[in-house]
């Protein structure tokens, strides 16, 4: 049974950085996106970054763009989204998901594309 942890969320102040981790288990990472995705109250769930488990394809939220980056660690069996410059407007809660099938989906960003998920973990910016 595949089972990712997330970690690291926290309150920071606007302009702080912040890193989530998601410890994945049971889980065959050859070949396979998995993403970071958040919801805040009151809004849908929205992708935020997405990576190619085999290499170095990203997507990102426009939102994010040029202030969050992915990375993994496969030893660790961990990803990790790292959060710079961050916003009000970045609270929510952020979930780690992790894809079924081996094809790269139509749109990484998109909840549908993911089997897989974490059970969130909260960041809070604000002053």
């Amino acid at each position: 049974q595949v089972q990712l942890v997330e970690s690291g969320g926290g309150s920071v102040q606007p302009g702080e950085s912040l890193t989530l981790a998601c410890q994945w288990s049971n889980y065959p990472l050859a070949g396979r996106y998995m993403a970071w995705f958040r919801q805040a109250p009151g809004k849908e769930r929205e992708g935020v970054a997405a990576k190619s488990t085999g290499g170095d394809n990203t997507a990102f939220a426009g939102s994010v763009k040029g202030r969050f980056t992915v990375s993994q660690d496969n030893i660790k069996m961990t990803m990790y989204l790292h959060m710079t410059n961050l916003k009000p407007e970045d609270s929510a809660i952020y979930y780690c998901a992790a894809r079924s099938a081996q094809r790269r989906p139509d749109n990484p960003l998109l909840a549908a594309s993911y089997m897989y998920w974490g059970r969130g973990t909260q960041v809070t910016v604000s002053t």
